[in-house]
């Protein structure tokens, strides 16, 4: 897929894609150069990667941040620091409004991309200017596995408001959106953040879709592996948070605010159980 992008690439015929890679990084010194090399081995590169330090005060960040701008200094990276930590979405928010290019894309500190990411995303979003949110599905992986192989053909699947306050289909290191969408995370919300900002996005009457093709992936359990997933009970009240935002901005009803409700607290038992037998299977061997 995309062969005849890559050689022209390799031979810097092609130019860009008009995306700004935004990254929130906090105490994360130990993970963040995977998820930059794997920004820059696109096959087709973003015009610009902002990495946004959420005040990590932990003596190492910044200074490893400031080593990969000067590391790469003919790829475009751009070091902000943020003077107060408020949390991912905040940090987002920074990238996204010093962002200088009509797309952007999500990637955590933590996480990493396949190197088709950006070529598959941006020309399908190009292809449809009408969508203004894309994301994709996420796998986990072990350091050292070989990336597993993208399918030869893009399956596109318009994501409905129904489905999507069900579960939140749009992993953040998943996401590419027009940075002309007006609405922003909520400054100093920790969990689900962007499960909100998804929400809010489509029920304005905003298109989104998925590309139901795995292209991020991430090195630890989606919940109960550390991180701000790992904390179970503050992410579920985190996702409760979104769903009672969502009915006193009258974006949903009361009915749909006690089931989404009621089913996030049924899967929040299920993920306990999942973790609580995790951890007993590792004390165990």
């Amino acid at each position: 897929m995309g062969a005849a992008v890559k050689d022209q690439n390799k031979h810097g015929n092609l130019g860009i894609t008009p995306v700004s890679v935004i990254i929130p990084c906090y105490r994360c010194a130990d993970t963040i150069r995977r998820a930059v090399d794997s920004v820059l081995a696109q096959t087709l590169p973003a015009y610009e990667i902002i990495l946004v330090d959420d005040c990590s005060n932990d003596g190492k960040t910044l200074d490893v941040l400031e080593q990969l701008r000067r590391r790469y200094p003919d790829e475009n990276i751009r070091v902000l620091g943020l003077e107060k930590n408020s949390g991912p979405g905040s940090a987002r928010n920074a990238g996204w409004d010093a962002a200088t290019q009509p797309y952007l894309a999500f990637l955590d500190a933590d996480d990493s991309w396949h190197p088709e990411k950006l070529e598959i995303q941006y020309q399908w979003m190009a292809a449809h200017p009408d969508v203004v949110l894309t994301g994709h599905p996420s796998v986990i992986l072990a350091d050292g596995m070989t990336l597993p192989k993208l399918p030869d053909d893009v399956v596109a699947k318009r994501v409905r408001i129904n489905g999507l306050l069900i579960s939140n289909l749009f992993p953040t290191r998943s996401v590419m959106l027009k940075r002309e969408v007006s609405y922003r995370f909520i400054p100093g919300k920790r969990y689900a953040e962007d499960y909100l900002l998804w929400l809010t996005i489509v029920l304005s009457g905003r298109a989104a879709w998925v590309l139901e093709i795995p292209m991020a992936y991430s090195f630890k359990e989606a919940f109960g592996d550390g991180g701000l997933t790992g904390n179970l009970w503050k992410s579920e009240q985190g996702e409760l948070d979104t769903y009672k935002r969502l009915f006193l901005a009258r974006k949903i009803s009361f009915f749909a605010l006690i089931l989404c409700s009621s089913f996030s607290l049924l899967k929040y038992v299920r993920r306990w159980g999942i973790a609580k037998a995790r951890a007993l299977s590792g004390n165990l061997f």
